[in-house]
């Protein structure tokens, strides 16, 4: 499962057309689409590669489920992918937190369980990480001829870009459920791997409340004693 934090995009800084900076304003609505069309690629891309990897590893539990695809609607969580998300836009949250739905994985079924679970939770920050350089070089050509008409290209891809490796370096964090743990999980013993990984049937909701509840009681109340 792919969960994300993603700053608004208008908080990484880039200059988004010649006249406008990027500032720490409230999302625009084209700003707030560009954004959208960029988490769905990019949970399109890091869920498939996890189902991909699993079935080149032995398990075509994905492959069943119509997971080895590129069709974002078989990855889409309706709350993690498109309420939750548009209910933290609609806060002002200063950034956008979500999930899409968990590739099926039969660890038993595949050749070496440890090693491949690993490389199959790897995969999707991986695929995160390698379309986000791919982006990042579309966006420097594109630099080169900026002007009015590519200035909204130049936008989309830098948003595209930043999510991509927000996505990735946040789902590398080693705190179960994250892809991260289970990385890490395949460098412990097993007396302490299989306990250690069952915390992630608790970690979302401490998890959620430290990237998004905490964070947004914190601006609150900073601006209450200002």
């Amino acid at each position: 499962m792919q969960l994300g934090v993603c700053y608004r995009p208008n908080q990484f800084g880039v200059s988004l057309d010649n006249n406008r900076s990027a500032t720490m304003e409230t999302l625009n609505i084209r700003e707030a689409v560009l954004l959208a069309i960029a988490v769905v690629i990019a949970l399109t891309a890091h869920e498939s590669a996890h189902a991909w990897v699993a079935a080149r590893l032995g398990d075509n539990t994905a492959t069943r489920n119509g997971r080895v695809t590129i069709n974002p609607l078989k990855h889409i969580d309706p709350f993690g992918t498109v309420v939750l998300p548009l209910a933290l836009i609609i806060a002002h949250s200063p950034f956008i937190f979500g999930y899409a739905k968990p590739v099926p994985v039969n660890w038993k079924a595949l050749r070496k369980p440890k090693r491949d679970m690993a490389l199959v939770a790897a995969a999707g920050p991986a695929a995160n990480l390698a379309l986000g350089f791919v982006l990042t070089g579309f966006l420097a050509l594109i630099h080169i001829t900026v002007n009015e008409k590519t200035g909204w290209i130049m936008e989309a891809l830098a948003i595209a870009t930043a999510t991509n490796f927000v996505l990735a370096f946040f789902n590398m964090i080693p705190i179960p459920p994250l892809d991260g743990s289970k990385v890490f999980s395949s460098f412990l013993p097993e007396r302490l791997a299989n306990p250690y990984l069952r915390l992630g049937r608790y970690g979302f909701l401490p998890l959620l409340a430290a990237l998004v509840i905490l964070p947004l009681l914190a601006l609150g109340l900073g601006a209450l004693f200002r």
